[in-house]
């Protein structure tokens, strides 16, 4: 009960912690706005580098099902502009791949 708690109270605060520091009656601060602006794509960077990072483009498939997959997220992503979709169907396509297809 105590590791729920301590866990809930934590996401509790840091969800409302910054509507608290915050607060609508002041401007948010420009440094705020920018890394508003700059960290979600930079997440996402991080987090395609982090996934590929242990593809040997030199041995077993070559990458090959990892990059269709990524120009998928692209196509659909361009087409759709919705991010939801574009990673599930990368997703799908990845594994559909690599459970069906053999290289």
């Amino acid at each position: 009960m105590i590791t729920i708690g301590t866990v809930v109270l934590g996401t509790v605060i840091t969800r409302f912690l910054p509507f608290i520091i915050f607060s609508a009656d002041k401007p948010t601060p420009p440094y705020i706005q920018f890394l508003g602006n700059a960290l979600p794509p930079a997440v996402f960077g991080l987090l395609v580098i982090y996934s590929l990072r242990d593809i040997s483009f030199l041995s077993g498939s070559h990458g090959i099902p990892e990059l269709i997959s990524i120009g998928l997220i692209i196509i659909v992503h361009y087409w759709k502009k919705n991010m939801f979709l574009s990673i599930a169907s990368g997703t799908i396509c990845y594994m559909l791949i690599i459970q069906f297809i053999s290289f």
